[in-house]
């Protein structure tokens, strides 16, 4: 993934599956767009001035930015999670 791609906006109604995540700060399953698949907690959603979307995790004390168009899929690890896997593409 190269960060020079144009960004491609995700559906609205998956925005609430990463809001209520951020909220309970649910530990997820991430998988991206590349294959790759790590396990991280929800923190929050951020946009650029150049209108690119993120979500922020936090993976072993350390925070990183995710471009929602890269996001394949996401599933609650925490349990009683309010929703199960959710898939971007």
């Amino acid at each position: 993934m190269c960060a020079a791609e144009k960004y491609h906006p995700v559906d609205c109604d998956l925005h609430d599956y990463l809001e209520i995540a951020c909220l309970y700060h649910y530990l997820l399953r991430i998988e991206l767009t590349t294959g790759e698949h790590f396990d991280a907690r929800a923190v929050t959603t951020c946009t650029t001035a150049d209108k690119e979307e993120f979500l922020l995790v936090e993976c072993h004390e350390h925070h990183h930015r995710i471009r929602l168009d890269y996001l394949s899929a996401i599933t609650p690890l925490t349990a009683g999670a309010t929703f199960g896997t959710v898939i971007f593409r």
